[in-house]
């Protein structure tokens, strides 16, 4: 996905070969000097968006801010001073105010946004009811590499029911979001944050099982400036009862946050984070272990078919699930297959791979998983997600509440864990697990010494492989397993800045 940060790459990149030239071609000039390896430096500035939580009256939502603490030789900007304290900011505030949001509502009960004031130590902050409003957050000098937010909303009863979590998105300009659906009884919204001062326009493409869906308003939206605009997807299509449906956002102009809200009035819902970008391989980690139902959809956007090889990483191995070895995905179209009784009582991961390694097909994919039976079911979503390549972190963890999910690809990994400090009290701590080629491992006993309050959990790779990870946090209520998994996305912390140098003669 595009990143702010790639326009600080490509300017630096066009400054290093405009003076290299210079150097080159200036007559009688000194030769040019050998070119240094460009310098990994920590992040300036960072962004996210957090949509509106809900539309219950009864719905309880907190937002944990957190910044890990930067690794050892990174706390200085990029003129090498070290970064002064006052400089640094990580504040949450409302995206949007009522009119320019069309609800008309009233913000929510939140007394002030989460503000971080150093790393290290989460910062929490309510806000309940109907009202609360979709979130932009921006932070700056030492509080920015890796900040992240957590929004966790609990909704009790009613259509909207279930635990809600997501870890709030980087504005960009492309999503993609299998699993959805416009069937009897779901309720799919996408909702779209524009958090700058500049409006955005969005296009929504929708695509079933036989191909493209006949859909009506879906392109040249507007998202007006610091405005969020949720779209039903049932409304967009002339076809609707379509259970299976993947969502496409691009932006025309502009950039904007989207996530997607599912409803379910007898599974519960969640909201389904966007997938990992078209790839050959999809990695799903963290399933958990007492799964009564999983689904996988996928589609390919390009021009071929992906025959995809079905495969189950568990604690002990990789294994192919019985009855359920392929997947075929036809260009254009929406494919899923039911996964029932999948981990059999293990904490485990879907892989998918293409059946011939040498013609890898790109595609996108997410899964429904549901846990519970009856009257007390829950639904949570878990998107492909991308490896973490030097730290990814997850806020809101609590005590006996979630777990840690890590997948090897490949080859065997060894990662660093660190439970930060409680937002209320508490001491870090932290532990070197590795995990075997081909196996899932999941950790739930990490947690600060004299926990109080909510914690952060950051993973770093320290050896081996491609690790892919997922939290789980379940909090049951009434006899509902109600519970949601949020993958743990590289939080772009490091960034490379190729070196340059001053020379006049350019101007020769």
């Amino acid at each position: 996905m595009k990143r702010t940060t790639l326009s600080l790459i490509a300017a630096a990149t066009a400054l290093a070969a405009v003076t290299g030239f210079a150097s080159l071609t200036a007559p009688g000039g000194p030769a040019a000097p050998e070119a240094k390896a460009p310098a990994r430096l920590p992040v300036q500035r960072a962004a996210v968006v957090c949509p509106a939580p809900s539309t219950s009256e009864i719905a309880e939502t907190l937002y944990t801010s957190y910044t890990p603490p930067s690794a050892p030789g990174t706390g200085t900007d990029r003129n090498g001073q070290a970064g002064k304290a006052e400089r640094a900011t990580a504040q949450l505030r409302p995206a949007a105010n009522a009119a320019a949001d069309g609800t008309g509502k009233k913000p929510g009960t939140a007394k002030a946004p989460a503000t971080v004031t150093a790393p290290g130590k989460p910062v929490t902050v309510q806000a309940d009811g109907s009202g609360v409003p979709a979130l932009a957050g921006a932070a700056t000098g030492s509080l920015a590499p890796g900040w992240t937010v957590q929004q966790t909303t609990v909704v009790p009863a009613g259509g909207a029911r279930g635990l809600r979590g997501l870890s709030c998105g980087v504005p960009d300009t492309d999503f993609w979001f299998p699993a959805a659906s416009t069937a009897t009884g779901r309720q799919d919204y996408v909702h779209l944050t524009n958090p700058d001062d500049t409006a955005a326009v969005a296009d929504i493409q929708l695509y079933g099982a036989k191909g493209a869906l006949k859909s009506q308003f879906t392109e040249g939206i507007p998202v007006p400036a610091r405005s969020t605009v949720p779209v039903l997807l049932s409304t967009l299509t002339a076809e609707p009862g379509q259970w299976d449906v993947t969502v496409h956002v691009t932006t025309r102009s502009g950039r904007i946050g989207a996530a997607l809200a599912a409803s379910d009035e007898k599974l519960g819902g969640d909201w389904l984070p966007a997938s990992a970008d078209p790839a050959g391989t999809a990695v799903f980690p963290g399933i958990p272990a007492d799964a009564t139902s999983v689904r996988v959809a996928a589609y390919v956007p390009g021009d071929d078919d992906a025959d995809l090889k079905v495969q189950l990483a568990t604690a002990t191995g990789t294994i192919v699930p019985a009855g359920a070895d392929s997947l075929l995905v036809k260009s254009g179209m929406t494919a899923s297959l039911d996964l029932p009784d999948l981990t059999r009582g293990q904490t485990a991961s879907l892989i998918l791979t293409p059946s011939d390694p040498k013609k890898p097909v790109p595609f996108v994919a997410a899964l429904q998983i549901v846990r519970g039976k009856g009257a007390g079911t829950e639904i949570a979503f878990v998107p492909a997600t991308a490896p973490v390549a030097a730290r990814a972190t997850v806020a809101d963890n609590r005590a006996k509440a979630s777990t840690l999910a890590l997948t090897a690809v490949g080859s065997a990994a060894q990662v660093k864990i660190t439970a930060s400090a409680g937002s209320a009290g508490g001491t870090p701590v932290s532990r070197t697990v590795t995990v075997k080629a081909g196996t899932t491992t999941a950790v739930t006993d990490l947690v600060p010494e004299g926990l109080k309050g909510s914690y952060a959990l950051t993973v770093e790779p320290v050896s081996g492989g491609k690790v892919y990870a997922s939290r789980m946090l379940s909090l049951p209520q009434d006899g509902v397993p109600m519970f949601t998994v949020q993958p743990l996305l590289d939080d772009r912390g490091m960034v490379e800045v190729p070196a340059a140098r001053q020379d006049l003669g350019v101007l020769d």
